[in-house]
């Protein structure tokens, strides 16, 4: 005779020593394991870590500390602690620089310009590598192309300089030629269109690995079945490829990194060209907190601006990823 479990309490109750289950949907995942357990199972990976996580600490925590020189009359000598205390005087004085308003919108125009010049085109290199065939060939071209992200920016500038600086080979072609010549490195008109190109030559190539390893995982099966069904190349495209790339865009490129990353358009690549064009062009936020802030001696005035332009980056990455999360993406976390 079947008898039901509410006469016979015990039935319901899990054996001892077996692991317990948590259903989630239709399946069952074991229960979380023992801190400890844990620890010795990933020893090997908590220790390659570490180097990485003291890097983290002494490079980009460490330092926050000296944000409390935003709200000071800092003095090297005396040092944080016995510096005087300024309140807001620092921002009070930075909102009414007009230097610091034409270098906030230096800072969103040349941002704006790559984003819309810069961003297709590591998603084109990957598309455009992922139809090649022979796999030394693809590796060949994946070489070249990441090759100019380990050049310092000296190193790319000067290659920019001696190709179409005003002694460079183009302007000495035109010459030859009685063409005339134009200096793109000094000229403050086409200097957005120069750093953006500047950015292509030098991280496009780098940027394309994420894409190339998501276009990997895309299923084949489902380009068999599109090709069986007489879908073409460019159906193939719109319909699979560019949906699978989806997620990776918004997260990389559209949403979150790239809009979070507005106000830091570049340090290195603005202070060597500053001069050629003038500090009206080629100030940014962040040449601008260098100049008017460590140059002078103006430590707490260049630790304001810098906080300020943390402070509006981080609003700027959580509403991203909120926008990311409409569009139904993960974005940096899941809700």
């Amino acid at each position: 005779m079947a008898v039901s479990l509410a006469t016979k309490p015990d039935a319901a109750k899990p054996r001892r020593g077996r692991r317990k289950t948590a259903k989630v949907g239709t399946g069952a995942v074991s229960a979380r394991l023992p801190w400890r357990t844990r620890l010795r199972r990933d020893k090997s990976l908590i220790l390659m870590t570490v180097p990485a996580v003291v890097l983290l600490l002494v490079f980009n925590y460490a330092p926050l500390f000296g944000l409390i020189t935003a709200f000071q009359y800092y003095d090297p000598l005396v040092g944080v602690l016995h510096s005087s205390w300024a309140g807001i005087d620092q921002f009070q004085m930075l909102f009414q620089d007009p230097m610091f308003w034409e270098s906030m919108r230096n800072t969103l125009y040349l941002s704006l310009v790559q984003l819309v010049l810069f961003f297709p085109i590591p998603i084109l290199l990957a598309l455009l590598l992922n139809t090649v065939i022979k796999e030394r060939l693809r590796n060949f071209i994946q070489s070249v192309v990441y090759l100019p992200h380990f050049f310092s920016w000296v190193l790319t500038i000067t290659i920019f300089q001696q190709m179409i600086g005003g002694a460079g080979i183009l302007n000495q072609f035109l010459r030859q030629h009685d063409v005339g010549t134009w200096d793109f490195m000094t000229n403050p008109h086409t200097f957005a269109l120069l750093i953006t190109s500047q950015a292509v030559w030098k991280e496009a190539g780098w940027g394309i690995i994420v894409f190339l390893a998501t276009l990997a995982a895309i299923d084949n099966n489902l380009y068999e079945a599109s090709a069986a069904d007489g879908a073409g190349r460019w159906r193939r495209m719109w319909h699979i490829t560019l949906p699978g790339l989806r997620g990776v865009i918004v997260l990389m490129l559209v949403l979150v990194l790239r809009l979070g990353n507005a106000l830091s358009v570049g340090f290195e690549q603005f202070l060597i060209q500053r001069n050629a064009v003038g500090h009206s062009t080629a100030d940014v936020l962040d040449t601008f907190s260098f100049y008017y802030g460590l140059a002078t001696n103006n430590y707490s005035y260049g630790a304001a601006a810098g906080l300020f332009k943390s402070v509006i980056s981080l609003l700027m990455i959580l509403g991203a990823n909120k926008l990311a999360h409409v569009f139904g993406e993960d974005g940096l976390y899941r809700k």
